[in-house]
């Protein structure tokens, strides 16, 4: 497993985290060394992909790559378990075995080094909001997609195509992946392409991005919903997301639910 380490002046530790941040990272540990301060996070397990990420962004710190015990970092896969989205829908780590009761559709997942193993209130919320929406042969888009189980999700619900794209390089071959590992490889496409290169219009447009990001983005949601399509919003705090319901605005509010102080948001 390979690590991305930015060594910092203290007075940079925030600046550079801004920058990690920006590529995709999903967590970020900060370690003082002798003065100075090292930022430990993860682009993926393709080395040439992190070298070429960190020195287009990460050129003015010095910044190395490290192999890490595998066994050691990931020794949260013991304590990980299926989380039923609906009645009929679960999400299940990919090394975890599970046999689905009767008409229980099984996601199997393996985040790898992205956001989105699926048990995330915000990811939850987002999966049963599309399995609300889902209708047979609809276009999805998914706006951060992390590992993909969105996008995964739509098309084993009845998608006939969806089209992916996150900010980190380390999405694109776990999306593959999973899609790969869920029968629908044929119908997902995923790139880190930014939504303003995104041409057409979706059925179903997903966004499970923090607030911020989302009001960044609102021209370009509103730009590619089809007409009488959905946007599902989440990332956002379930008592604070007025401001980007505004951002979308003419789009409306139809369905909202609650998980742990989180909220998705169904807007036509």
């Amino acid at each position: 497993m390979l690590a991305l380490v930015v060594t910092v002046d203290s007075d940079d530790a925030d600046l550079a985290s801004d920058a990690l941040w920006t590529m995709g990272v999903v967590a970020i540990e900060e370690r003082s060394i002798a003065g100075s301060v090292e930022l430990w996070t993860s682009l993926g397990d393709d080395g040439d992909v992190v070298m070429a990420a960190a020195s287009d962004r990460l050129a003015q710190w010095s910044w190395r790559i490290v192999e890490v015990d595998e066994t050691v970092a990931d020794t949260w896969r013991a304590h990980a378990v299926p989380v039923f989205v609906d009645p009929d829908l679960v999400i299940c780590p990919a090394w975890v075995a599970f046999e689905p009761g009767a008409g229980v559709r099984v996601l199997r997942i393996e985040p790898g080094s992205t956001f989105g193993m699926g048990d995330h209130p915000t990811t939850m919320l987002s999966m049963s909001a599309i399995h609300a929406a889902m209708f047979e042969g609809a276009r999805v888009l998914d706006v951060g997609c992390g590992s993909g189980v969105l996008s995964v999700g739509a098309c084993v619900l009845g998608a006939s195509h969806a089209t992916a794209i996150d900010i980190s390089p380390a999405s694109i071959p776990v999306t593959r992946a999973n899609a790969e590992a869920n029968a629908v490889a044929d119908r997902i496409e995923v790139s880190n392409a930014p939504l303003a290169d995104i041409d057409g219009r979706f059925d179903i447009v997903v966004a499970n991005i923090l607030a911020p990001v989302l009001i960044d983005l609102a021209d370009d949601v509103r730009r590619v919903v089809a007409a009488g399509g959905v946007v599902i919003i989440s990332g956002v705090l379930a008592d604070r997301h007025r401001h980007v319901e505004e951002a979308l605005h003419p789009l409306r509010q139809t369905r909202r639910r609650t998980l742990d102080g989180w909220a998705v948001l169904t807007l036509q």
